[in-house]
């Protein structure tokens, strides 16, 4: 009993609960919602000032329903080993029991944005399994049709599945799923801030049965994005966790509104090629670099996978290179600017946006 007071007591006055034994881990890593795990060692150097950038995020508003733990690593053999903890600090991600991320080294930037980032999808993860209102159903999740087909069911079904380019076939509609599976679909949809239409299965039994040999997808809810069958809530789950889905839903609003909504998207925004763990190019990596020396907080966009923001960029800021940095919405310039505010000593307040 006074161990777990102990444990309890910790976790109050740090927010990082430090996990005491084999079983105290198994049952903290099956909680619901995301755990981060710190491995460490008292004599690494690179582990304190890691476990105060622990504490520091377990008190931020936006992540406290993150359960963040530490636990020595040398005096738990048997719990590194099935880790595959082979250094000091290592930082393991779990949801629902299951590790979705990993990171190996002292990063304290990359780590709050693995935080951030995993959380972002706990959250839709978790929306699923939550009620969905009336009151949040837009117009655009309009049911379709409710009246029985008729004519070739191949043609129908590509008009159906082809009349917006998000088509959620399910029980029910939007504003009253008829089972659980549907529910948590159109849960994820709206959490995602997806424009998406629905067709209620029930109202066409024609349909309910022929759409399962045209997919040869035996179930229901189904999700076809411009006409491609996506799949069911499994794989919907799957792509939310790994941000796919988010990355294929189609772009709504124009242009300059979608680059405004990406400048914004953080206080500091790289627009870059490849990303800060695969860079692409000199320049980008050069940028990460100094941007990870600087321990702030930042996010990045992918311009070799958009060719429409990579262009539509260049003019929005009216600078023709890559890659560009975003603070609060405005540019602060490119690598040679912010090489210069470096050298200055003026980057972290520029980037801070003081």
């Amino acid at each position: 009993m006074k161990q777990s007071q102990d444990n309890e007591l910790t976790m109050a006055e740090t927010g990082v609960l430090e996990l005491t034994s084999q079983e105290h881990f198994e049952t903290f890593v099956k909680s619901p919602k995301l755990v981060v795990i710190h491995f460490f060692a008292e004599w690494a150097s690179e582990c304190q000032p890691m476990n105060e950038v622990l504490e520091t995020l377990s008190k931020e508003e936006e992540l406290k329903g993150v359960m963040f733990a530490k636990i020595p690593a040398e005096n738990f053999p048997k719990i590194s080993m099935q880790c595959k903890i082979s250094a000091v600090p290592t930082f393991l991600f779990y949801l629902a029991g299951k590790q979705v991320d990993r990171l190996d080294g002292a990063n304290a930037a990359k780590l709050t944005q693995m935080v951030k980032n995993n959380n972002a999808k706990a959250q839709t993860l978790e929306a699923a399994s939550a009620p969905v209102l009336s009151g949040d159903v837009k117009p655009v999740e309009a049911v379709i049709n409710t009246k029985p087909t008729a004519g070739n069911s191949d043609e129908i079904l590509k008009k159906l599945i082809n009349q917006e380019p998000v088509m959620l076939f399910m029980k029910g509609n939007a504003e009253n799923p008829q089972c659980g599976f549907s529910r948590q679909a159109v849960a994820i949809l709206k959490e995602l801030k997806a424009e998406f239409s629905t067709f209620d299965i029930f109202t066409d039994e024609k349909v309910r049965q022929d759409l399962k040999i045209y997919s040869k997808w035996p179930t229901y809810p189904q999700l076809y994005i411009k006409g491609e069958l996506i799949g069911g809530l499994d794989i919907m789950k799957e792509m939310v966790a790994s941000g796919d889905l988010a990355e294929m839903l189609p772009k709504t609003g124009t242009l300059e509104e979608r680059l405004k909504q990406l400048t914004n998207k953080a206080p500091l925004m790289a627009f870059i090629k490849g990303d800060r763990h695969v860079p692409k190019c000199g320049f980008t990596r050069q940028l990460i670099e100094i941007l990870n020396d600087t321990k702030l907080p930042y996010e990045t966009f992918d311009i070799l996978i958009d060719e429409e923001v990579r262009q539509g960029l260049k003019t929005f800021s009216n600078w023709p290179t890559y890659p560009q940095v975003y603070v609060k919405g405005n540019l602060a310039g490119g690598l040679d600017i912010i090489k210069e505010l470096r050298e200055g000593g003026e980057l972290l307040s520029t980037l801070k946006g003081e």
